[in-house]
């Protein structure tokens, strides 16, 4: 038995564990409670950890009859229930306990006293009559599991899991699976009809059953042959699209042009811009995942037909919405078929060994058997591996997967058959990760979460059980990357280590997590297309994608116990926060039009643990101060706050407090819980008692700090030292990240860090271009993750070389002269680095055997100096001697110099690249960007 142990929520057992340890909490904390609220509490604990314990039973079990399943859905309501009346009965009992620590001596003090008992001993009363008429439902539900006998009338079966590390093959297995397992014939047949030679503009639509690979193959051809357009572009449409969105993410693709400034503009406005700028150029637009023939319409009028050879290539799942998008010729809509048996079985083996001659003997038959009832839906196939990889190589357990796959593929294959299959993977899951998956259906279609974000969400809900010494956020990352090597999650963003930055959820599997969320009235969605209800009468997490002004009335009817509150997208109708009265987390995402008015009630929200906000032009309330359960504060995409309200320094349990470029409050050192603070700005505002008070926090394991202090003001000494001193002070502590940006010079820190931070693992500081690399940098020894402005010399590489855990370097270069411009790597140093970026790139020579391994070199030359500097003559950079060299990307800007002299870089550049071809791949032809942008891949 898996067990939930340890998790406060979770899908298998409600608020249960939450529940009972605040009951826990009552009996043993000194609170003043009448003798028989007191019998009532020892009541409700002993019950309730008895029922607790079925209800875990109950979560092993592979299928219940409809009256145990319903007997566990009213316990689990329940325990919702019986929590929110504990959690207004502890508030009240400490508000009123605080009230009477603050009373004043003297008759007053007396007076005072005596109407905080009063007020004690109704609240007392009333919450009293609640808890009898919980208790009398859960004698009810008692009484039912005895005359029914529950206990003994389920079949258990055990089936514990542990967590693996993510698996390190991700982006290799990615790479595969696009260029080699069954795509390279249908990818050249669709180049052949998109590159064609015609003039005239074409659409050519792919159809498909989701998870076939649409995408996929659609990304390919346009990896392939988009950089031989003018320009190009690949959205995502989804079945509820913000067409707002869509046409912002065209225009700057297309234009490379300011995401703010894109952003501002109205639908309207941007159509305009975009058919302006695609009036002469030969574009290359994908448009993926169209579900109607409106939504194409709608984007088809910002996409000018100019008879420049324009090409648009689109994927859909409904062959009616194929037909009529594409041009007027049956041979521009192309049906993308299964996988044959043999890619199928070679997408199979390679999931699972590696390749299908490393496959066991005894596991080659079940194996086969297993491929052909997948029916060649990639999707399934790599389900059913991601499955198999936790599996011992018994026979039996192959055999018993297969057996639950059943034969239903093998006559048709619609969505229902799809997630007969998927469910396998879904209820092989321990339960803390179900209840983990089933909570990703809060999210939109195609929406990419961020991982750090989605941990602390789950943090915040309750669903991460303490593991060892790891902290709930570092276990929430187990849990993520569990998720990720079990395909359950796909990766976006993977970073130079093969960690994952952000996933979205295939539709397939979101459509099934949905099902199932909704069956366990685990999530209530409402989107404008349609309203999905559950028929439960209480909503506890609330998601709210894309609505209309016809559910407002809807929403109001079921705030009183929504705990979980995402609201997509903001409208003035929307019911008052205060109606929310056991929220928990709220996420207020891409509200362009949420207004402050609408925050003025956050400060009721007495259990709100969890505030996100992602709006422009608001302000948080003084009362903000009010939610002392709140340990996330995320205003990181909030443009327009420059300043927090002074209260906020009363949130004693806040954790995380992510914020852009915000002013340093006074009486930080308030907040000594907190573990992440950035970015926050520093300048001759900043009292100096706040910069003196940041080397208190002694949990602070991330800080950011924009450093404004310039170097003429008479103060600036005064700051610099107390601010070296609270570094030092933090560094003895647990900083493991640093981020310092600042416009004016931080030479002061080159030698005044006494103590540097030994536990130190990212640092970037940029902005100003140090003299030379810090002293104290020596001796971080854990330090993996670099990005500095330095002017670099050969003594440079030799420091930076000696990092002995370095895998990234982002290095932004400014050389004393032209002499020092040719520098030398030699084979002794950075033996862990895995990416460089070179910044104003001086001419490295690489020796034999340098930077073992090197995957990815990117470097940025200025023309106009390179041209100054050392001319045009084809260098020898030796980048053949880069033995783990896999991709090059070289950006030339291209501002004040002549068109030959590019050239002459470029071929330059090219002659250095040709000589390592044996040992990576140019990934793209050269293509041409604005803003005197040139960039080589």
């Amino acid at each position: 038995m898996d067990g939930n142990g340890g998790i406060m929520v979770s899908a298998a057992t409600g608020a249960m564990n939450s529940l009972l340890a605040k009951l826990a909490a009552l009996l043993e904390e000194d609170y003043q409670m009448q003798k028989g609220m007191k019998r009532e509490v020892v009541f409700l604990k002993d019950e309730l950890s008895s029922m607790n314990a079925l209800l875990q039973r109950l979560a092993d079990a592979e299928t219940l009859d409809p009256q145990t399943k319903e007997w566990r859905s009213q316990v689990r309501e329940m325990t919702y229930d019986i929590e929110d009346c504990v959690d207004e009965y502890l508030r009240q009992l400490n508000h009123g306990r605080t009230q009477r620590q603050s009373q004043s001596a003297g008759i007053m003090g007396f007076i005072h006293g005596y109407v905080q008992k009063v007020k004690d001993m109704v609240a007392q009363h009333d919450i009293a009559e609640q808890i009898q008429q919980l208790k009398a439902r859960i004698v009810q539900a008692s009484n039912r599991r005895k005359r029914y006998k529950l206990d003994s009338s389920v079949n258990f079966n055990s089936n514990s899991k542990s967590l693996v590390p993510i698996d390190r093959r991700l982006p290799a297995l990615y790479a595969e699976l696009d260029s080699l397992v069954g795509i390279d014939g249908p990818s050249e047949d669709i180049i052949k009809l998109v590159d064609d030679g015609e003039k005239r503009m074409k659409v050519l639509s792919i159809v498909g059953s989701g998870g076939s690979g649409k995408t996929t193959l659609a990304n390919q051809v346009y990896q392939k042959i988009g950089d031989k357009f003018d320009c190009k572009a690949f959205v995502s449409v989804s079945q509820n699209p913000d067409m707002g969105m869509v046409f912002r993410t065209i225009l700057y693709q297309v234009k490379k042009d300011e995401v703010d400034r894109i952003r501002s503009g109205d639908k309207e406005q941007v159509i305009n811009e975009l058919r302006g700028f695609l009036k002469n150029q030969r574009y290359f637009i994908v448009i993926d995942d169209i579900w109607s023939t409106q939504e194409w319409k709608t984007i088809k009028c910002s996409l000018l037909e100019n008879n420049c050879g324009s090409r648009i290539l689109m994927t859909t799942r409904i062959c009616t919405v194929a037909k009529s998008c594409s041009s007027p010729c049956h041979d521009l809509v192309y049906e993308l078929r299964m996988l044959n048996e043999d890619d199928s079985k070679r997408l199979f083996f390679r999931r699972i060994f590696g390749s299908e001659d490393k496959c066991p003997h005894q596991l080659k038959d079940i194996s086969i058997e297993i491929v052909r009832k997948c029916g060649g839906l990639p999707l399934a196939i790599i389900s059913m591996a991601s499955l198999l990889t936790t599996k011992s190589y018994a026979r039996a357990e192959w055999f018993k997967v297969s057996d639950s796959i059943g034969s239903g593929l093998e006559k048709n294959s619609d969505v229902e058959e799809m997630n007969m299959i998927l469910s396998l993977s879904y209820y092989d899951l321990p339960h803390h990760l179900r209840t983990c998956l089933l909570y990703l259906s809060m999210f939109p279609e195609d929406y990419i979460i961020e991982r750090d974000c989605l941990v602390r969400r789950w943090v915040a809900e309750g669903f991460i059980k303490v593991n060892g010494g790891r902290t709930l956020e570092e276990e929430g990352e187990c849990y993520f990357n569990e998720l990720i090597n079990r395909s359950m999650m796909q990766p976006v963003h993977i970073q130079y280590d093969g960690t994952v930055y952000s996933c979205r959820v295939h539709d397939m599997i979101l459509d099934l997590i949905i099902s199932k969320a909704m069956e366990e009235n685990f999530v209530t969605i409402f989107t404008d297309r349609k309203q999905m209800i559950v028929s439960k009468d209480k909503v506890h997490r609330l998601s709210i994608v894309n609505h209309g002004q016809e559910n407002v009335a809807l929403y109001s009817r079921v705030t009183t116990h929504v705990r979980s509150l995402n609201i997509f997208r903001y409208c003035e109708q929307m019911p008052p926060l205060s109606n929310f009265p056991a929220l928990r987390m709220l996420d207020l995402d891409g509200n362009e039009n949420l207004e402050s008015c609408y925050l003025e009630d956050v400060g009721k929200l007495f259990q709100l643990s969890y505030l996100r906000i992602k709006a422009s032009n608001i302000s948080l309330p003084e009362q903000i101060c009010e939610l002392q359960c709140l340990v996330t504060l995320d205003l990181l995409n909030c443009i327009g706050i420059s300043k927090l309200p002074a209260s906020i320094v009363k949130l004693r349990h806040l954790k995380w407090l992510l914020v852009n470029r915000v002013e340093l409050p006074d009486g930080i050192g308030n907040m000594q819980a907190l573990e992440f603070l950035s970015l926050m700005v520093v300048d001759y505002s900043t009292s100096i008692s706040s910069l003196q008070e940041l080397g208190t926090l002694t949990k602070l394991r991330t800080l950011g700090l924009d450093w404004r202090i310039n170097d003429f003001h008479k103060e600036k000494v005064t700051y610099a030292d107390i601010f070296s001193s609270s570094l030092g002070k933090l560094s003895s502590s647990n900083l493991q990240y640093l981020t310092l940006i600042s416009p004016w010079s931080l030479d002061f820190l080159l030698d005044s860090w006494s103590s540097p931070p030994h536990l130190l693992q990212r640092l970037q500081i940029t902005g100003w271009y140090l003299s030379k690399i810090p002293v104290w940098m020596a001796s971080l020894a854990d330090l993996t993750y670099l990005d500095i402005e330095v002017k670099v010399r050969q003594e440079t590489l030799q420091i930076l070389g000696n990092f002995p855990a370095l895998q990234f370097l982002n290095l932004h270069s400014n050389a004393a002269s032209n002499t020092e411009r040719w520098l030398t790597v030699s084979n002794n140093g950075f033996r862990c680095l895995q990416k460089l970026k070179f910044v104003h790139w001086m001419n490295l020579m690489f020796e034999e055997g340098a930077m073992t391994m090197l995957e990815t070199l990117e470097f940025q030359i200025i023309a106009h100096e390179a041209r100054d500097g050392c001319g045009f003559d084809p260098p020898d950079l030796g980048i053949s001697n880069l033995s783990a060299l896999r991709k090059l990307v070289v950006d030339i800007y291209c501002e004040c110099a002549r068109v030959e002299e590019v050239e002459a870089l470029e071929a330059a550049i090219r002659i250095a690249a040709d000589s390592a071809s044996d040992y990576f791949q140019l990934e793209a032809p050269l293509g041409r960007h604005t803003q005197g942008l040139l960039r080589l891949l």
